[in-house]
Formats: structure tokens, C-alpha cells, sequence
């Protein structure tokens, strides 16, 4: 095999049709790091690691993987005396997008579900994709330009709230909540990602009774609330989900791409017309390894950006869920920094959001986010709707430069919460 039919370097592979994907792999200090990344690179797109009949030259031209680098991570560039028995290395493998095309199910299989016939545990780090092929998928409808003219806030941070409890009441039960915490105010109210369609609970008829909820409290605060129910299910139902659910008068979607799958996500996508919040439960068990799966930023930003949600729900480090902040930082990156021309998606922070965190997570993303407190608003002590006064107060005040305990002498409701923002 000629050396230039595996091997590529980094500048020959610029604006080609390839996926370039860089792998963190621990191998023990006497195992070959290049012939573990041809395993890859061969048993990923045209074979096994052992030599089978039918292959051809022109096969391997086009089909093959090239291996562009493997990076040893000790800094020395000489062979020492080592005081453990492993090594750690970077692979970067380029990928032909015509093995693929544009199926996410066939990408991620191909540079994430064969490590096993290769022999190789490998955690995926970055992906990068090429133009032509990102543009094959459909990207946010909306972006963040048109969530904020759906909602008609112009600059600040936007704030959303989940109903709570999360399942076991009826629509109208639902719908009271719902009221309550609409005449704060509030931007978005969503469905906890636990409640779908059941029959205690109905999707369209909840959709009917939370948007008159909405419409009855609009009379008497002049502030739209949008309702954003969850649609998720089996595959076979979530077309109708969204259609059911954008009948009864639901003005954006949200769907668990975890759950469903990404592939569904592009497909809702390419169906409907209406706004989708990507929700991002279940996927931890996709980035929690250290030595497999996929780094959090690219299964969270990258592929939710490109597959078509306008809005995406993301973990911060201020939670209680042990985050790394560059994962974190990286994440709203992937979901808001130029790229191609496509819209950025809207970062949705929750877990552990109050008004003392505020501050934060306007310094680390800056405004161009929405704020998900759940229990912060549902858990006020003067209730919920004074759940959002407290909320947009601190939106306020950092908005304005004014510290939480000035605003909080100007705010009962937010002088209540500081037992939430001052432990």
C-alpha cells in the first residue's frame, strides 16, 4: 500500500471531502500508536485490521481513511526511561464523506461505533466538517436573531421556566401553574422533558389549556408567554406530535435528540417549520468516559447546530453536575460562533439556576443566552410568579451594573430569594 494512500498531512487535506476526527486513545508503551490508528482508519471505512480479498487501489483512494497526525502527548521528542506503563496519544483520522453523506446514524457510525473490531478504546475529542456537507443538513430555522423576535426581547438574557411537579396532573392542573408563572412575566415556559403524551395528560389538549392560559394572562400583563410543549416519543409519532401540537396553537417544539435520536432531530427538521428546543437529557453516558464516547461539546453544540435546533438546553459547572468549564465554554461555542454561514443556536443554561448564578453565566456566554431556572421560580417562597420578578430582577441589575444586594433593597421579591443565592 502506497504511504500516500493512508497517509495525508494536515495542509493536503484542506476544503477536501473529509470528516477529521481526533481521538484521545491510552495505549500501553510497547503497542505500535500507528499501526493501532491504521486499524482505525482501515477497519472504520473498507475492512478489518487483517487483510481480506476485494479490495482495490481505487477502493482505497476513495473509501479508505488517512491518518493526518498521531500526536504522542509526552513533550519530549526522545525515547526516556518511562514511569508508567501506558502512553497517551492523539489520532487524527480523516474520514471520505462519501462513505456517509449526509445520515448522521452512518457518520457516527463510522468514526465512533466500529472501535470494537478494531481493537482500539478511542474518545472522540473534535470533529471537523466540511462545507459542503454541513450544508447538507438543515441548521436552525429560527437561530438565536429569531427566537428573540419571537419572544420580542431585544437584548437581554431570555428567561424560561419548566412546569413543576414534573408529570402526574392533569392539563388544567398543569394550566394553573402555568398562569401563575406567566403573570411574572416570563419569556418561555416549557414541559419538564420527563412528561410526553400520556393519558393523564394528553399533548394537545395540554397545548389547548396552556395557551389560553397564556392568552388570559397576556390581558393583564401585556407580556407573551410561549408555551414550548415536549413532543417527544417513538420515532413513528413525533411527526404527528408536532403537527397535533402546532394545531392546538404551540409556537415552538422541544424534542430530547438524545432520546430520539439525532437522526429524528434532522428529520423533524426537514418537516416542520416551527422553532425546536433540543433537550439534552440522556446523553451523559455519550461524554462521561474518559477513554470512549464523544466529547460533550460536539454531541451537545456541533451536531444539534447542524441537525436543526434552534434552541439547546446545556449543563453549566454551576450545578452540583461536575462539569469542566472549558467542556462547557466550548459547548455555547459550538453552538453560536460562525461557521459556514449557518444560524446559531440559542444556549439554554439549566441545573442549579437562581439569581446568584446570573451574573456568572452572563460573563462566561454573555447575553445572548436563555436562563432555565426550575426550582428557583416554582420554589419562591412568595410563589412562582414572584419566582420570575426575583429572575428578571437579577437580569436587571446585571443588565444595568447594579450589584444583586442593591437590586435586591429595590426587590421584595428578590430580597426572598437570597436564601437560593447566598449559601
Amino acid at each position: 500500500m502506497n504511504s500516500d494512500t493512508l497517509f495525508a498531512l494536515n495542509e493536503n487535506m484542506q476544503d477536501k471531502e473529509y470528516c477529521i476526527v481526533s481521538y484521545y486513545v491510552e495505549l500501553p508503551y510497547h503497542v505500535d500508536p500507528y499501526e493501532k490508528a491504521k486499524n482505525m482508519a482501515v477497519g472504520q471505512t473498507i475492512g478489518t485490521w487483517l487483510p481480506v480479498p476485494g479490495i482495490t487501489e481505487e477502493m482505497r483512494r476513495h473509501h479508505m481513511g488517512k491518518i493526518i497526525n498521531v500526536f504522542d502527548l509526552s513533550p519530549d521528542d526522545l525515547v526516556e526511561v518511562e514511569e508508567t506503563n501506558w502512553k497517551n496519544y492523539i489520532f487524527q483520522i480523516a474520514y471520505p464523506v462519501v462513505n456517509f453523506e449526509n445520515s448522521i446514524p452512518l457518520l457516527l457510525t463510522t468514526i465512533l461505533g466500529n472501535d470494537a473490531s478494531t481493537s482500539v478504546k478511542a474518545k472522540i475529542i473534535d470533529l471537523s466538517i466540511p462545507e459542503e456537507l454541513a450544508h447538507q443538513f438543515p441548521g436552525p430555522a429560527y437561530g438565536i436573531e429569531g427566537i428573540r423576535r419571537l419572544c420580542g426581547v431585544e437584548e437581554r438574557p431570555m428567561l424560561l421556566n419548566m412546569i413543576k411537579p414534573c408529570i402526574g396532573f392533569s392539563p388544567e392542573e398543569g394550566a394553573k401553574i402555568f398562569y401563575e408563572t406567566a403573570l411574572g412575566g416570563i419569556d418561555f415556559i416549557k414541559d419538564d422533558e420527563l412528561l410526553g403524551n400520556p393519558a393523564f395528560c394528553p399533548l394537545k389538549e395540554r397545548v389547548r389549556e396552556y395557551t389560553r392560559a397564556a392568552e388570559v394572562a397576556f390581558e393583564i400583563t401585556g407580556k407573551k408567554t410561549i408555551y414550548i410543549p415536549n413532543i417527544t416519543d417513538h420515532i413513528d409519532r413525533l411527526l404527528e406530535n408536532a403537527k397535533n401540537a402546532v394545531e392546538a396553537g404551540a409556537e415552538v417544539l422541544m424534542v430530547n435528540f438524545s432520546a430520539v435520536g439525532l437522526g429524528a432531530l434532522q428529520m423533524l427538521r426537514e418537516h416542520i417549520s416551527t422553532p425546536i428546543m433540543g433537550h439534552y437529557a440522556g446523553t451523559g453516558p455519550f461524554y462521561e468516559g474518559a477513554r470512549s464516547g464523544i466529547a460533550s461539546n460536539i454531541i451537545l453544540g456541533k451536531f444539534p447546530r447542524m441537525l436543526g435546533a434552534d434552541i439547546v438546553m446545556m449543563n453549566t459547572p454551576y450545578g452540583g453536575y461536575p462539569l469542566k468549564k472549558t467542556k462547557y465554554i466550548r459547548t455555547a461555542h459550538e453552538l453560536t460562533l460562525p461557521i459556514y454561514g449557518i444560524k446559531p443556536t440559542l444556549p439554554s443554561c439549566g441545573g442549579g439556576v437562581n439569581p446568584g448564578i446570573v451574573h456568572q453565566l452572563v460573563q462566561d456566554l454573555g447575553t445572548d443566552i436563555m436562563l432555565a431556572p426550575g426550582g428557583a421560580i416554582q420554589g419562591h417562597p412568595m410563589g412562582a410568579r414572584a419566582g420570575v420578578k426575583a429572575m428578571l430582577d437579577a437580569v436587571d441589575a446585571e443588565m444595568s451594573g447594579k450589584t444583586l444586594e442593591e437590586a435586591a433593597a429595590d426587590s421584595p421579591e428578590l430580597e426572598d430569594s437570597k436564601g437560593m443565592w447566598t449559601k
